[in-house]
């Protein structure tokens, strides 16, 4: 299996919008590109945070690639805006499918309705309902969250922040 270069570098924390990131340094991006066979559309990466593992996406927005920040890849990231930050970051070939909860799958299956909706979002849109609910903690919350998913499906409810499908 190819290894590939990890780049280390020192920057600060920033922020846009409501969304922590670093700008990542052009020798590295290129880099990485080179790795990806690639420069366009998300990147998937990996590294380290101040010495926490992460697994992340580079994403190009607003004519700028960013490595957003989320707190599960450093604490508090929001709070924490012009902290120095040493990141370390490389293309990571691993592909990163998220199996669906059983929860999520049963109700898919007992609700035809929701399950066709299902099946017209994108693949972005499908892999977002599917991580969520694989994320939640606790049983009770992935039913309740489903319930949610279903009805958000179906038109009658919100779901993670969205009106509709």
């Amino acid at each position: 299996m190819k290894k590939y270069k990890l780049h280390t570098f020192n920057t600060t924390l920033e922020i846009i919008g409501i969304n922590p990131y670093v700008a990542v340094p052009e020798a590295i991006l290129q880099s990485i590109f080179e790795d990806a066979g690639k420069d366009k559309g998300p990147i998937p990466i990996k590294g380290t945070v101040n010495d926490n593992p992460y697994l992340q996406t580079l994403v190009k927005y607003a004519g700028h690639w960013r490595l957003y920040i989320n707190t599960l890849m450093l604490k508090d990231s929001p709070k924490r805006i012009g902290e120095s930050l040493t990141i370390t970051v490389a293309f990571d070939p691993e592909e990163r499918k998220i199996d669906m909860h059983p929860v999520l799958a049963k109700a898919l299956t007992e609700n035809p309705d929701a399950a066709a909706i299902f099946e017209t979002l994108t693949p972005s849109r499908q892999k977002e309902i599917i991580r969520y609910i694989a994320n939640l903690k606790t049983e009770e919350k992935v039913k309740e969250n489903t319930a949610k998913a279903i009805n958000f499906l179906l038109g009658k409810d919100k779901f993670a922040g969205r009106a509709k499908p």
